[in-house]
């Protein structure tokens, strides 16, 4: 069982940035391929991005690319999602995952954490 907990969500103006942290709790983080998904309300849980599990392939939503940076540091067991030049429409609740495959598809994940709120005003 891995636990995931996210962390660095809170209210920013557009433009403005954020960075989310998920802290894992799995000694083996460094085997599991880590992602983050949003879900804004009323609306699907959506991909942003992932990062295999040494981090040499990273995937990213049209919607975030050029904008969001993930990352991963395995010596800390932990997850990193920048967000830079925050739109209104970004905003979410933000969930990191891990699971074993390196995908987009939510299903495929088999560990989530709680979710942290981002909030993106005018």
């Amino acid at each position: 069982q891995v636990q995931l907990v996210e962390s660095g969500g809170g209210l920013v103006q557009a433009g403005g940035s954020l960075r989310l942290s998920c802290a894992a709790s799995e000694r083996t983080f460094s085997s599991y391929v880590m992602a983050w998904f949003r879900q804004a309300p009323g609306k699907e849980r959506d991909f942003v991005a992932d990062i295999s599990s040494n981090g040499d392939r990273i995937y990213y939503a049209e919607s975030v690319k050029g904008r969001f940076t993930i990352s991963r540091d395995n010596a800390k067991n932990t997850v990193y999602l920048q967000m830079n030049s925050l739109k209104i429409e970004d905003t979410a609740v933000y969930y990191c995952a891990a699971g074993r495959l390196l995908t987009s598809v939510r299903d495929r994940y088999d560990w989530w954490g709680q979710g942290t709120q981002v909030t993106v005003s005018s």
